[in-house]
């Protein structure tokens, strides 16, 4: 548990959202969006390591944990809806300034729709990516390679496209909510303490997994394949970004960033040897990367996102 925690509700339009607190609310703020299948509570290994020196919030995204969900349909799930969730807890926690946001996994998609929003311009101080996507530049990246004749970029995405087959299936109707009620939702736990090699103290499981699971099947099936079919070419960062790829995530190549720097005005790029849940198996190493980024846009080190930007990509050695 994160010491002297403290815990609220914040209504966001259907939903009621389960939110964490800790820290000076003084300092600066970093909020926390957690990935799928998981709840907020696979960000307290960094948040306990962050509490000292800034602000720390995190939230269960709808569906999850112990946020309430919504009605099972697309609509309740789409990206502009979790945008809606994530300006009501804004609101709440964090009235008097811009934030520092950090997504994983899911988190982190939805963490590239809010750094890209004309209606979180003025929200967000800065944006740190880790192992997953913008969607929309996804469907850019893999348009461009599936028209190019037979060469790596073709082949890129390619194998991005076997690594991704668990989107596929879950598109599927109703089975992946009864496999995740049912034998995978028992299983998880293990199955991914052994994909990560973490040991069982390290591991964040919620009790709440095979329902926060269920229910999270509905992001992909709302936002996927509109996203990649028709993606926006205007989804460019207005924040700082640090982009933290996980060198062996099995689900996602590091291919996928490599035309990151067409989006990420002022790209801070890292890359760390390790599976895909890094706020679980490196929470020291990402603890001080949030530090260093957050406190180099605080003191222009790194430098902030102009009206008209020019890209600028800055390689920060491991």
């Amino acid at each position: 548990m994160i010491p002297e925690a403290r815990e609220h509700r914040v209504t966001a339009g259907d939903v009621e959202l389960a939110v964490v607190e800790a820290g000076d609310t003084d300092r600066p703020t970093l909020l926390f969006v957690h990935g799928y299948p998981d709840c907020k509570q696979v960000w307290e290994p960094v948040m306990t390591r962050l509490a000292a020196s800034y602000h720390v919030v995190a939230y269960d995204v709808r569906g999850a944990g112990a946020s309430s969900a919504p009605v099972p349909r697309v609509g309740s799930y789409r990206l502009e809806r979790l945008e809606d969730d994530l300006l009501a807890v804004l609101d709440a926690l964090a009235p008097a300034g811009p934030v520092h946001l950090i997504g994983h996994d899911w988190g982190s998609v939805q963490g590239w729709e809010f750094a890209t929003s004309p209606r979180l311009r003025g929200g967000l101080a800065s944006f740190t990516s880790i192992s997953g996507p913008c969607l929309d530049h996804f469907g850019i990246w893999l348009a461009d390679r599936l028209h190019r004749p037979l060469d790596r970029r073709l082949l890129d995405a390619l194998g991005q496209g076997l690594r991704s087959w668990y989107v596929y299936a879950l598109h599927t109707p109703r089975l992946p909510e009864a496999l995740w009620r049912g034998p995978l939702g028992r299983r998880w736990p293990a199955l991914r303490r052994r994909v990560e090699r973490l040991s069982v103290a390290d591991d964040r499981p919620s009790a709440t997994l095979p329902e926060d699971a269920a229910n999270g099947a509905w992001l992909y099936r709302a936002n996927v394949r509109e996203r990649l079919r028709h993606p926006r070419p205007d989804r460019v960062a207005t924040v700082p970004v640090q982009l933290v790829v996980a060198g062996r995530d099995p689900y996602l190549s590091p291919r996928l960033y490599d035309d990151l720097d067409r989006w990420a005005p002022v790209l801070v790029r890292r890359t760390e040897d390790a599976g895909h849940w890094l706020p679980l198996t490196r929470p020291d190493r990402l603890a001080l990367w949030i530090s260093e980024f957050v406190d180099g846009v605080l003191d222009g080190t790194v430098p902030s996102v102009s009206p008209a930007p020019a890209p600028a990509v800055r390689s920060v050695p491991d």
